[in-house]
């Protein structure tokens, strides 16, 4: 019974010998058992020169477009080139039957030919008469006629020769040349076909160095495109939707159409892009960013640091004590993995980047490096900085 007593006293001295060890130790944050905090990765509202741009959807076209017609008809007697071929200007490309035109090309050099003998005769004859004139050896009348015989067959010399222009002509059109530089489709006719001239199609050709961009913008948009456009300070970037967004191409804005399309409300423009390699294709479709002026100092953050509520867009901001708070923001456009900040948040201030579903405004965090410091280009420096700078303050 004593032993009891003895042990039921000693208890009030053991607390409070562990009360007295205790009181020299710093409070513990209260934070629920069982509760781990939340890590999460961070990365710091950089200030960065951002373009203000315009993306669309355009579509390539041809420099050059030409469908190769006969200016003579008749039956196809050769072919000069393999389908789908790169072709220089001036290539023969196919031969109509040249016989039928050699022929008529005879026939009018032999014309030209009687035409100036009858005209040397007349004019021999008139020489004659003027000689005799003045005697009163021939009668005016048959002088006049004889004057009139010369000019009638040097006429008729002057229609021989443009008749044997025009079957020179003819027969020229008998070998097809290439108009323009360009690519050779699928052939219309073969060795063999009869054409008509004017009227049978025989080849298309079309030029693809350099190569448009064509697209639209819409009419809200159309004052700030032609203000930055008057001073040559549009700059254009086209590439094909599955090339990465640093393989754009540069291009250069050459037209602006004269109205705004019923229906639609936009207005056509065209860039001309260098196609050396023949990257582009006509008939592709194509994404444009027309740059139309150079933002100075936006405040950027990572595209991944935002969220979204019913109330709008918002993101976690890491103050110094590691505790966050969710600040409402007003986004502008894309930069890349980053977005600017237009409204919110100030240069220098940590946002956080992955681990916000576990979040709650006044919680703390515990951060760790993430590959998110990249997510804004030239800011990855300062994103280690960040998070070592608010991990040297935790510990």
């Amino acid at each position: 019974m004593k032993s009891q007593q003895a042990f039921l006293l000693s208890i009030p001295l053991l607390i409070c010998g562990f009360s007295a060890t205790g009181c020299n130790r710093p409070k513990a944050p209260t934070v629920a058992p069982g509760t781990a905090v939340p890590v999460v990765t961070v990365a710091p509202a950089v200030v960065q020169d951002v373009p203000v741009y315009l993306d669309e959807i355009g579509k390539n076209a041809p420099y050059e477009s030409v469908t190769v017609m006969p200016q003579a008809g008749g039956k196809i007697v050769e072919r000069h080139f393999q389908d789908g071929a790169n072709l220089k200007k001036g290539q023969l490309l196919f031969v109509i039957d040249p016989r039928p035109y050699e022929a008529q090309r005879d026939a009018a050099q032999a014309s030209l030919a009687q035409a100036q003998a009858t005209a040397e005769l007349a004019r021999i004859q008139f020489s004659r008469a003027e000689e005799v004139i003045g005697t009163r050896a021939i009668a005016k009348q048959d002088y006049d006629t004889k004057k009139s015989t010369v000019a009638i067959d040097e006429a008729e010399v002057l229609a021989a020769k443009a008749a044997l222009e025009t079957a020179k002509l003819n027969l020229a059109y008998c070998y097809i040349y290439s108009p323009i530089e360009g690519r050779a489709g699928a052939r219309l006719v073969d060795v063999g076909n009869i054409v008509q001239a004017n009227t049978s199609a025989l080849l298309s050709i079309q030029r693809l160095e350099p190569i448009y961009a064509n697209f639209t913008v819409t009419e809200n948009d159309l004052s700030k495109v032609r203000k930055e456009m008057a001073g040559g300070r549009l700059k254009t970037l086209i590439r094909i939707p599955s090339d990465a967004p640093d393989a754009s191409r540069v291009g250069k804005l050459e037209f602006l159409d004269n109205t705004v399309q019923n229906g639609t409300g936009t207005v056509a423009l065209r860039a001309t892009v260098a196609n050396q390699d023949h990257h582009f294709w006509p008939g592709q479709f194509v994404s444009v960013r027309l740059i139309l002026a150079t933002q100075k100092g936006a405040i950027v953050i990572p595209n991944q640091a935002t969220q979204i509520s019913q109330q709008g867009t918002f993101v976690y901001v890491v103050k110094q004590n590691k505790t966050v708070e969710l600040r409402p923001v007003t986004l502008g456009q894309r930069q890349g993995e980053g977005v600017v900040v237009q409204r919110g948040l100030s240069a220098g201030e940590t946002v956080v980047v992955t681990g916000q579903m576990t979040l709650r405004p006044g919680g703390s965090v515990r951060i760790i490096q993430g590959d998110s410091s990249s997510a804004v280009g030239p800011a990855a420096g300062q994103v280690s900085q960040s998070a070592s700078r608010l991990e040297g303050g935790r510990s």
